[in-house]
């Protein structure tokens, strides 16, 4: 049962501390992709862990990378969130709405994820956009979320998936930066589960468009 908690940390994500030590190990925390199996005390049963849920300290330490990686990557998700939220109403296209169920299902239970280990340590997660870093990771302006709120049918797939586009690329860089320079292990599986799944969602979008 041991083995099976151990295996399924690897796809969880760490954390960091406010000024990153490398003598300060890192809690794990649970994730949404593989279920965590908690095993029970001697001769009792296992439960699986809820998404967001601390389980002890991992081996490995975290660097200033780490905290800034999920400090920027937080609001990153939120606005793809709050992006993916107006579909409903502005009467997308099937292949839009789909995706965008597949952005929200995928980067809000991340959030609560990161948000959490945060907070294990006393940090607040961001509380606002980080817009002043939009230019560097592809966030969309006030002006360009004001002109998604206001498409509708075409128009609003199009702007969406233009926007969308970017911000994916954005979470690319972002998660690069992480990979070259965080030293948490489970930080840097998160970052290389941001590579893989938003380059994917990135092929996907200029499908659509296209």
């Amino acid at each position: 049962m041991l083995a099976v908690l151990g295996s399924a940390l690897m796809s969880v994500s760490g954390c960091a501390a406010e000024e990153p030590s490398p003598d300060r190990p890192a809690p794990f925390v649970a994730g949404s992709g593989a279920p965590v199996v908690v095993p029970g005390s001697p001769g009792g049963r296992a439960r699986t862990a809820t998404p967001g849920e601390r389980i002890g300290d991992s081996d490995s330490r975290a660097a200033a990378a780490d905290v800034r990686f999920a400090e920027a990557m937080i609001p990153h998700h939120r606005q793809a969130l709050e992006m993916a939220g107006l579909a409903g109403a502005r009467e997308a296209g099937d292949a839009v709405t789909a995706l965008a169920e597949r952005i929200a299902g995928s980067q809000g239970p991340e959030i609560t994820t990161m948000t959490s280990w945060l907070a294990s340590l006393g940090r607040p997660a961001p509380a606002v956009h980080a817009h002043a870093r939009e230019s560097e990771y592809g966030m969309a302006t006030l002006e360009e979320m004001n002109q998604l709120r206001g498409a509708r049918g075409a128009a609003f797939d199009s702007l969406f998936l233009r926007l969308m586009i970017r911000h994916h690329e954005g979470a690319v860089r972002m998660a690069g930066e992480e990979l070259r320079h965080g030293t948490d292990r489970l930080m840097r599986e998160m970052a290389r589960d941001v590579v893989s799944g938003q380059r994917a969602e990135i092929g996907r979008m200029r499908r659509i468009l296209g």
